[in-house]
């Protein structure tokens, strides 16, 4: 049977980057021909970093897209690697505009294609079939399907091409795969993480590559992208299911496998709609291959690498030179305080405390226990004189009273942001934006929020988790015990707790979980056992606190259903049952 050696590259690009995200393809083409690779396959949209959302509708973009990706053949002469096959993922256009699918459909003009290079030229182009119009995608509005499939003939083996949608599709590009008798299927890939997508993922490319019988080798991006984590987990599976294959997660890597895919038919014709392109791939005989398999890390350690990379790409892909964030002393801030000290480094972060009158001195300890378990920069500056000086003026009472002195620490943090050039980080949990329990203008201020998509009983987790983690490898747990066991507590008034106001967390969670992750409706929540006046509360909350949620910081999506671009309701409704 013929060999192919395999060459998949999880590259972390940067929307717009052309000339860096050249130089990363041409990097791991190096790196690929030096290994003795037949073929480097990029994940989606590589060139152009994922997704462009509407730059896919500015020609200058569109443009400059394709001058990059024409001149990508020749660097690769010039470099020595002009006899590799590059498969690379690429935005094309632009095109004339076409309308898709009916009369009142948006119009389009650009694709989503992958493109194989090889000897200096461009030889071939398969544009994406299926434009998912889901969860965080919006590709149906923004580019022109295609409709032909795309196989490469070399040595003697049917290669067939498809992108990450065209994968998903039951009928789809997939489903003729097996009448274009290919031995090996391509799939460029930007899937974003969320917890457990491994367990529908990776079941899916092993039941493509059973019901095709074929390889499938499947290349994701890697790297966070505003609020979307990209987690690689690229892998190669064959016709029986087993991984040959699997790079590691969080981190840009280049997978090397050799595979022995079935040889073509000599007399076999493709479909009309297949386009057969034949490829001439390097003679010389590469050695021996060990088996390149990484082993996935626990739930909890996946999840906090995905806050941690979702973190550390917002600042250094936005040139930020450090972050800035109140520290009280609680859960949530002590959670945030390690990520961003694990993303950029202790010493490019800076912690406020900010007491007021209602602050209890384990509260002040704990923040400091924090800062020097961890290093970062830490100094305090108490704000009773400053909202003693309002609410005297204004005459506040009660909660306006409490929401200042929320609003006076958001307007410190924002102050040390503009001076020294910090993002300002907000600590709210999923928990907190769901009911709204959070001063607008006051601790929902800042620029990155990255515990917004993880509920309070999994920040909980994380923590205890994170403590671990440091014991096992020697070092000194980050987060006070204080901090983890102690009742939570926004300090806004003497001996308040979240839960004079909120259910218990552990209940709380498992309502929200299911009104707005399942989406099931009060009924629906009640009928399945829960209280009704707990989940008539709970509901009401979540609905009047839309417009909160509409002004908050974006964070790192590591769920099914995170606020932002997968929920989309309106501010002004009355919801039914």
């Amino acid at each position: 049977m013929p060999r192919l050696r395999l060459a998949l590259v999880q590259s972390n690009p940067i929307v717009g980057d052309f000339a860096g995200n050249t130089d990363k393809i041409v990097a791991a083409a190096r790196e690929a021909w030096d290994a003795g690779a037949d073929l480097l396959l990029t994940g989606e949209m590589a060139l152009s970093g994922y997704p462009i959302e509407d730059l896919a509708a500015q020609p200058s973009f569109l443009r400059a897209a394709r001058a990059a990706f024409e001149a990508l053949p020749a660097r690769l002469v010039a470099e020595g690697l002009g006899d590799l096959v590059v498969v690379i993922g690429h935005p094309d256009g632009p095109f004339e505009p076409r309308l898709l699918g009916t009369s009142n459909a948006p119009t389009a003009i650009a694709q989503n294609c992958a493109s194989v290079i090889q000897g200096g030229a461009i030889r071939a182009r398969y544009a994406k079939h299926h434009l998912p119009n889901y969860s965080v995608f919006d590709e149906y509005r923004v580019f022109i399907p295609g409709d032909e499939l795309l196989v490469l003939r070399m040595k003697g083996v049917d290669v067939a091409v498809v992108i990450c949608e065209d994968l998903w599709r039951d009928g789809g590009p997939v489903a003729r795969v097996l009448d274009a008798d290919a031995g090996l299927l391509l799939v460029l890939n930007a899937s974003p993480y969320e917890r457990d997508k491994d367990e529908v993922r990776l079941p899916l490319v092993t039941r493509r590559a059973v019901e095709t019988d074929t390889i499938v080798a499947y290349v994701n991006l890697v790297g966070g992208q505003d609020d979307l984590v990209f987690d690689g987990d690229s892998v190669v599976v064959d016709g029986t299911g087993a991984i040959l294959g699997r790079a590691p997660q969080f981190r840009e890597h280049l997978l090397v496998v050799d595979v022995d895919p079935a040889p073509a038919q000599p007399d076999h014709e493709p479909p009309a709609d297949v386009l057969r392109v034949e490829i001439e791939a390097r003679g010389d005989e590469a050695g021996v291959l060990e088996t390149d398999v990484a082993v996935l890390p626990d739930d909890r350690e996946q999840l906090w690498n995905a806050l941690v990379l979702g973190l550390r790409d917002y600042v250094e892909k936005n040139g930020f030179p450090s972050v800035v964030l109140g520290v009280s002393g609680g859960i949530d801030s002590s959670v945030c305080a390690t990520i961003a000290a694990d993303a950029i480094g202790a010493d490019r972060v800076y912690g406020i405390s900010m007491p007021s009158r209602y602050s209890s001195e384990g509260s002040v300890d704990d923040a400091a226990d924090l800062a020097q378990r961890i290093g970062f920069h830490y100094w305090v500056e108490p704000i009773g004189d400053i909202v003693a000086v309002i609410e005297k003026q204004l005459g506040l009472t009660g909660v306006p009273a409490e929401n200042v002195q929320a609003r006076v620490r958001g307007m410190l943090w924002m102050a040390e942001s503009n001076r020294n050039g910090h993002l300002a980080l907000t600590n709210g949990n999923k928990t907190e934006v769901s009911v709204g329990y959070s001063t607008i203008y006051g601790d929902t201020a800042g620029g990155f929020a990255p515990i917004k998509d993880v509920p309070k009983t999994l920040v909980w987790e994380l923590a205890r988790w994170r403590n671990e983690h440091a014991v096992a490898r020697g070092e000194t747990p980050p987060i006070p015990e204080n901090s983890i066991s102690k009742p939570p507590s926004a300090e806004l008034r003497p001996d308040q707790t979240d839960q004079d106001t909120l259910p218990p967390y552990e209940v709380l969670d498992e309502i929200l979980e299911r009104y707005v992750t399942q989406r099931l409706g009060r009924d629906d929540i009640i009928a399945l056992g829960f209280d009704r006046t707990t989940v008539e509360f709970v509901a009401k909350l979540v609905d009047r606190a839309e417009w909160k949620r509409r002004q908050g910081a974006i964070g790192p999506k590591v769920s099914g259903m995170a606020f932002g671009r997968d929920r989309r309701l309106p501010i002004t409704s009355r919801p039914a049952g």
